[in-house]
């Protein structure tokens, strides 16, 4: 290869190399789409934002969409700003032209700081339009008369703007429209007065305000089913019942191991005084043969003992009652 046919190829390399670095710092064609459009930005302002990391499409579109739609509030210096802090830029513009268009009282301050916070401020103007249903998960309440009612609700929510920041969430509405459930079947004598007229839950419900402090607007609170579950009352009765006798068991058990004790008791003071009357007798021979040796018992005294108790056996023996014999007589 010659040396002026390289040197060419390399000035060519190097001219695509600069034009591509030179329409990247400052993106020609985006500038003219962008005075196509009735935009007013420079060449300047659009190399600045490659120098500040910030794309210029993203703004540029941003900037084209707001003017299209009519919103002259809205600034170059805003969006950057707000591209900055970690925003999206082109959700909150959606969501500003959204709100025009729907004659929601919107500002680019409540937008951004909506964005900021966390939440999709063009779903929530979305939201502002067409309201939304929350399904409430099955919940458990108990009438008066012991009976579970298991009730599924629907709430229809619309965003309230102004509480978009600072607001709660939809479980925050789902806890309190469950709280208000319970609360209204616990005030119903019968389950059957919840089922006959299931309106009754809605109107007690929307009653309470249970949207204050929420980013939502309660539209209507529908019943959508109601299920029978478990008779609570007679459970807890059964269950107070099984304590009771368990309580009465141990009383009773308490009792008799109190009368085995004393029975054991007794029975040892018992042996206790028999051991001591046989010590005692014991003692009565040897009493008697020392009152023989002083003189002081003889002979005749000692049989005449003797006759008395073995009378006194005889007496008691003829005291005792007979035994009767169901025998019948012989002929």
């Amino acid at each position: 290869m010659e040396a002026g046919a390289f040197i060419w190829i390399v000035l060519f390399v190097a001219a695509v190399i600069l034009l591509s670095i030179f329409f990247y710092y400052v993106p020609f064609v985006l500038w003219i789409n962008a005075k196509a459009s009735g935009v007013n930005i420079s060449l300047l302002q659009l190399f600045l934002m490659r120098l500040r990391k910030v794309p210029p499409p993203v703004i540029v579109n941003a900037m084209i969409e707001a003017h299209k739609a009519g919103l002259k509030n809205i600034t170059r210096d805003q969006l950057e700003a707000h591209y900055l802090a970690g925003g999206h830029v082109e959700r909150v513009v959606h969501a500003l032209v959204s709100a025009e268009k729907a004659n929601i009282d919107l500002t680019f301050q409540m937008a951004t700081a909506i964005d900021l916070a966390g939440r999709d401020v063009f779903q929530a103007v979305q939201m502002s339009v067409n309201p939304k249903v929350i399904d409430t998960p099955p919940i458990a309440a108990v009438a008066k008369n012991g009976i579970q009612l298991l009730v599924k609700a629907r709430i229809t929510v619309r965003a309230n703007i102004k509480q978009l920041v600072g607001g709660a969430g939809e479980e925050t509405v789902i806890a309190r429209v469950g709280e208000g459930i319970i609360s209204s079947i616990g005030t119903a004598e019968t389950h059957k007065e919840v089922l006959e007229n299931p309106d009754s839950i809605s109107k007690v419900v929307l009653k309470k305000g249970l949207d204050a402090g929420t980013a939502f607007e309660i539209l209507s609170i529908d019943i959508a089913d109601i299920d029978i579950g478990k008779n609570i009352g007679a459970e807890l009765q059964m269950d107070q019942a099984q304590a009771d006798k368990n309580i009465a068991q141990a009383k009773a058990e308490e009792r008799r191991a109190m009368a085995v004790a004393s029975e054991q008791e007794m029975k040892a003071k018992a042996q206790e005084a028999r051991a001591k009357v046989i010590e005692a007798e014991a003692e009565v021979p040897k009493a008697m043969a020392e009152a023989f040796r002083n003189g002081n018992l003889g002979i005749m005294d000692y049989y005449k003992m003797k006759n008395i108790q073995a009378d006194t056996e005889m007496r008691e023996n003829i005291a005792k009652p007979t035994k009767t014999s169901n025998k019948p007589l012989k002929e």
